[in-house]
């Protein structure tokens, strides 16, 4: 190991540890190797003008056209965004396909490819027709069946030399045929033999052919899908995680949730003991794809140096707010890092005028998001006021009169979405122009009494009392 920083413990408030911008400036030293599914990635931009007199469809005229790694090929693009060092195996076709993924790979720097070819084999490929920021359409091209098994061998043949000069391994999953049958057991215990870690990115629930693997990260619906477990809430994640890690003697678990962050079950964990639920601080959803390859990314270079898993953790969830906040699939650098770090950062983003604050909520309702209110007054001091808030909204918004110095402080905590100024205009002037779902009050204050109560069932809305460890509903 090259190095490791101390736990900082991180709360789920959105703290951010004094020693995380060094855990980050360590990632470039990483060496990973990553074996699984390659994949090309092709984005069609253009502009829809006209519907097509041939059919009820829109006509693309197209502006541009780019083509990227995909798949086990984001993570290796996510890994040399930071610096690190990667070696690269996996298998093409015969194709033109193959053949423009194999330059796309041999191009980037620090990357040291191992593309397999084999004949008659269609390399998968992702062709996503885009307008306006929006995706009109995906067309692919694949063929998901499991590469010859005599590939198969050499693959694991290659890997096995590969790791000795690599610290951690990632396995990465699309079940499009590299990692079946006994391939990902034989790659664990080549691993095992060269005393390297294995990180695993899963797909689908048949999580038991990667048993033994230091680090798996799945989403929430292949951690139900591998336990049969539910995972709504914090606790059903950890109780979930707990099984998934003891059913397969998994070293850790750690569940992508989106915009909710990561949840981390290590090894230092009990059965039933609280896990870690980190933030992943999204100043603004704009597109969740790539998410989990840069969680994956950042996971496999910071045990790759050797930073604890509570830091690898918290990297992830910031590494997902990131990603989670550009078009497309992008990748996260280390100055995107080091401004998520500075503080102020989040306060800048969330903090809005009145009419700022109108538009970006009506932007979320269209989008189908259930949208919370509270005064700054019912939050200051109450940290699990904000907490149990935002779990009964998909958005929670908080209003502060102008020159309240609790705006700033209120738009660093994660849980907080957006906090609006307003001036002459009451709490009530708000209420009325955001008509939010859910209206959180004054643990201590009468239903009857609170400002804005009355008024929301004109739109169908609900008041809700955050009263600590109680779950209230008026």
């Amino acid at each position: 190991m090259h190095g490791s920083a101390p736990d900082p413990h991180p709360s789920k408030h959105g703290s951010i540890p004094a020693d995380l911008p060094d855990a980050v400036r360590q990632l470039k030293r990483a060496t990973v190797l990553v074996v699984g599914d390659a994949m090309l990635d092709r984005y069609v931009y253009g502009r829809v003008e006209r519907i097509s007199p041939e059919a009820p469809v829109p006509v693309l005229t197209v502006d541009r056209e780019v083509a990227l790694p995909g798949g086990a090929g984001n993570v290796v693009r996510n890994l040399t965004a930071l610096g690190a060092a990667v070696a690269f195996v996996s298998i093409v076709g015969d194709d033109q396909a193959g053949s423009d993924l194999t330059g796309l790979i041999g191009g980037q720097p620090g990357v040291e490819p191992w593309l397999l070819v084999q004949g008659g084999r269609a390399t998968t490929t992702k062709t996503r027709f885009v307008a306006s920021g929006q995706q009109l359409l995906r067309a692919d091209h694949e063929q998901a069946s499991p590469i010859h098994p005599r590939l198969a061998d050499r693959l694991v043949r290659i890997a096995a030399d590969a790791v000795a000069a690599t610290t951690v391994m990632v396995l990465s999953d699309y079940r499009k045929g590299v990692l079946t049958g006994d391939t990902p057991a034989k790659l664990i215990a080549a691993a095992r033999v060269a005393g390297r870690k294995v990180v695993v990115d899963p797909r689908g629930g048949d999580h038991a052919r990667f048993a033994g693997a230091d680090l798996i990260i799945p989403d929430c619906a292949e951690l139900t899908l591998a336990t049969g477990l539910p995972t709504g809430t914090d606790a059903e994640i950890a109780a979930a995680a707990h099984a998934l890690r003891a059913a397969h003697n998994f070293g850790a678990v750690l569940v992508i949730r989106g915009e909710a962050g990561v949840t981390l079950v290590g090894a230092d964990d009990v059965a039933g003991a609280t896990a870690r639920h980190l933030p992943a601080d999204v100043a603004e959803m704009i597109d969740p794809a790539g998410a989990g390859d840069a969680v994956i990314s950042v996971a496999a270079a910071g045990l790759a140096v050797g930073l604890s898993l509570p830091v690898v953790a918290r990297l992830g969830a910031l590494a997902a707010g990131i990603a989670m906040g550009k078009s497309g699939i992008g990748v996260v650098r280390e100055d995107e890092f080091v401004e998520v770090l500075t503080p102020g950062r989040l306060a800048t983003r969330k903090l809005a005028s009145r009419g700022q604050g109108a538009e970006r909520v009506e932007g979320w309702r269209r989008a189908g998001h259930r949208v919370g209110f509270l005064a700054a007054s019912t939050a200051i001091g109450e940290p699990e006021v904000l907490e149990r808030a935002r779990g009964w909204c998909d958005r929670l918004v908080i209003g502060v009169a102008d020159g309240d110095p609790a705006a700033e402080v209120l738009a660093e905590v994660a849980a907080v979405d957006l906090v609006i100024r307003y001036g002459a205009e009451t709490a009530v002037d708000l209420i009325r122009l955001l008509r939010p779902d859910v209206l959180v009050h004054d643990p201590g204050r009468a239903p009857e009494t609170v400002a804005g109560s009355d008024i929301m069932q004109e739109w169908g809305g609900t008041v809700r009392r955050a009263t600590p460890g109680q779950d209230t509903a008026f």
